[in-house]
Order: C-alpha cells, then structure tokens, then sequence
C-alpha cells in the first residue's frame, strides 16, 4: 500500500519543491496542502493521510499547536515537523506535541524519504541537521516521543507489553518497537538498565 501523505505549509514554492520530489515516488501518495491550520482541519475532516509534513510556523495558528490537535483528534495521523528553525527548544517542542519526526527545509530528498518511512514504522526521525542541534545542545537527555515517554512510564510500573498495549490501545508489536526504540536511545541492555538510567536523568 501507498503512504499517503499531505504537507501544511504557508509557502508555495515549498509545498511545490516537496511535491516534485515526492510525486513520482511509487509508495507514496500525494494528498494534496493546506496553507493554513483552519484549511488543514477542514481536509482532515474529510479524510485522513498516513503523514502530514507540518511546518513550525503558521499564518493562524503555530503549527505545535496545530500538531497537538491533529494528534488528539487524529491518533492514527503520524506529523514530521518541518520548519527552518533547527533550535533544541522549537524542535523538542514539536515532539512533545506528539510530532514523531523533525525535519529541516534543506533536507536531501533521501532525507525525507527515510523519515516517512520511518515514522510509519513506529519510529521517530531527525533530519541531519535537526540531530546535529539536539547533540550539541547541553542537555544530554535522550529525545523520545511523547509515546516513548508514557510507554517507558508503565514499563516503570511494571506492566507487562501486553498490559501496555492494552492501556495504551496498541498492538503488542508496536510496543516492542517503542520498546527496542528505548533501549537503543538510553544505550540499555535490559529493562532494568533502561528504567535504571531513565530514572537518573530525571525522566521517571
């Protein structure tokens, strides 16, 4: 099946470069723009693509916040942020908003590719550039998604995946995935390790 995918952006020239490298792409599905927050809820009322490229900064309302709504009202609705801006805070931002990928404007065609597919398999994405901020900012707390973040919480008290995916509404396999995720974020071998290094750094 073809990732159908819908980008928000203010900018025509952008939404045109991201369609001609997207459009011919055999798996991915272009679904059309909106230029501003309003116009994106009223095609989302309609129907519903796989990924929505968002950028940061909207003419109506901040595209964090709109990516907070999309995420409540559309669970299913994976959001790459997209913007210029590659500061910890903005970007950091968007994540906790429920965005499961950041990319920057000047991203290769790769790049974008790579952060489509890996947000429909359940994993968040950093563009190069994006990376490179977050790894030279001072804080050196692991970036994990808002799900990363509740998962590893019920991990914490001892739920097992199964009891997980059913708290949360997911499958076990997804859990997993957010699971090895973590693991691989905190540099842990096991659970213990993993819960053991979220709680030093004040995650837990």
């Amino acid at each position: 099946m073809k990732t159908r995918v819908f980008i928000v952006d203010d900018h025509y020239m952008v939404i045109e470069g991201i369609r001609s490298l997207l459009q011919n792409e055999k798996d991915i599905e272009w679904m059309g723009h909106a230029m501003n927050a309003a116009s994106c809820h009223a095609f989302l009322k309609q129907q519903q693509p796989d990924v929505i490229l968002m950028d940061v900064n909207l003419p109506d309302v901040s595209g964090i916040e709109l990516c907070k709504e999309v995420r409540h009202l559309f669970p299913s609705v994976f959001v790459l942020g997209l913007s210029t801006f590659n500061q910890r805070p903005v970007i950091q931002n968007m994540i906790d908003n429920g965005a499961s990928g950041y990319i920057l404007k000047n991203a290769t065609k790769e790049e974008l590719l790579e952060a489509i597919d890996a947000v429909m398999k359940g994993r968040s994405f950093l563009s190069f550039d994006a990376a490179l901020s977050m790894k030279d900012s001072n804080d050196k707390l692991p970036l994990i998604t808002r799900r990363e973040k509740e998962i590893l919480q019920l991990i914490a008290e001892g739920l097992t995946n199964a009891e997980v995916g059913e708290k949360l509404f997911i499958s076990i396999a997804t859990v997993n995935t957010h699971r090895k995720s973590l693991l691989e974020k905190f540099g842990a071998k096991n659970t213990a390790a993993l819960i053991s290094k979220a709680s030093k750094r004040g995650i837990l």
